[in-house]
């Protein structure tokens, strides 16, 4: 299990989409991947001008984040883990100016080690609020809908194994406009 599986909750970590001139080209392709990815349904969606193009369409959310589920498992792992980890940061920082003899530290230690662990745990909590976020996300999301504003179809691939990444990413890349991915 990777760091990613920890941090972040949804199965499908990345983000794959492909941007068509026509709706029949993109479908052909959709229909490809399930057969020779092993994409299920819902990991392969088929966006156009019908689905809206803001995040207030629930058409355009469901497909564009379809593990509405795994998002919030996403924004709690990210800030207890952050948390800790920044607490943990602050604590071997007031381990070092300890360790470097500190007059700051050692005239007030209690006081210290409160303040640089909770500092520590606050930075955490902002580095785990940007992971939820997941600005790599909002990369893909921004050029899926500024095509659809241009009357292209995309095409929206969730893959759950490097195998359908790979697959989907050669597939794609043979037969689109454009392809962008999250990390």
């Amino acid at each position: 299990m990777t760091i990613k599986h920890v941090i972040f909750g949804e199965r499908s970590l990345t983000k794959v989409a492909g941007l068509f001139e026509s709706q029949r080209d993109a479908e052909r392709v959709a229909w490809e991947l399930k057969q020779n990815a092993g994409l299920n349904d819902g990991q392969v969606n088929l966006v156009g001008a019908s689905d809206g193009t803001t995040l207030n369409s629930p058409t355009f959310s469901r497909k564009l984040e379809p593990e509405q589920a795994g998002i919030w498992r996403t924004l709690i792992r990210a800030h207890v883990i952050g948390a800790i980890a920044g607490m943990v940061a602050g604590l071997l920082v007031y381990v070092g100016f300890v360790a470097a003899h500190s007059s700051a530290i050692l005239s007030t230690p209690g006081m210290s080690l409160v303040a640089m662990v909770f500092l520590g745990g606050l930075a955490g909590l902002l580095v785990g609020g940007l992971l939820s976020l997941r600005p790599d996300h909002y990369r893909v999301i921004a050029v899926v809908r500024r095509a659809i504003r241009e009357e292209q179809w995309a095409l929206v691939i969730h893959p759950v194994t490097e195998m359908q990444l790979d697959q989907s990413l050669k597939m794609l890349q043979a037969r689109s406009c454009r392809v962008v991915r999250s990390f």
